[in-house]
């Protein structure tokens, strides 16, 4: 059954991020860390962008989830802003649910990188051309692959430099 830190760690990797149903938490790197004080929880969790509206939904689904285990009986939830989240705290496991999705996993940031390369999350093509920086939510955009022919969703890459 393992510690009750095992048990919220465990929890925490199947609570989805609730616009993208198919990552957890933790695979987005959002959850930074956990702290338990007896039967009292606080989950420091990052968020992808600080105007994020799903921000209420993710506290209340991680506060739902952990107050079901044994022994927890007070659970909160701190978003920080230090450190800042950025899209190389994805998981590989989230960067191929993204996949699945058919969104296209940022980058890994490099700092001597200075263009936005993204393969095709269907065909790994990377004949690919932005069709619209803004996408359906403000952490992703719209882009085509000139090999399959078909129109995707790419994350966009964030980084703290």
């Amino acid at each position: 059954m393992g510690t009750l830190d095992e048990q919220i760690w465990e929890t925490l990797s199947h609570v989805a991020d609730p616009e993208m149903k198919e990552v957890s938490v933790v695979d987005l790197g959002m959850i930074e860390k956990v702290d338990v004080q007896g039967s009292r929880v606080v989950v420091c969790a990052l968020p992808t962008f600080m105007g994020c509206p799903a921000l209420e939904i993710i506290e209340r689904d991680i506060t739902k989830a952990i107050s079901s285990l044994t022994g927890v009986d007070a659970v909160s939830v701190k978003f920080l802003r230090d450190p800042a989240w950025t899209t190389n705290r994805i998981t590989d496991k989230g960067r191929e649910a993204l996949k699945r999705m058919g969104i296209a996993p940022p980058p890994v940031f490099e700092e001597e990188a200075g263009m936005w390369q993204v393969n095709c999350p269907y065909c790994e093509s990377p004949f690919t051309t932005m069709e619209n920086l803004f996408g359906p939510t403000a952490c992703r955009s719209i882009l085509y692959c000139k090999a399959c022919r078909n129109p995707f969703e790419a994350m966009k890459p964030v980084s703290t430099l």
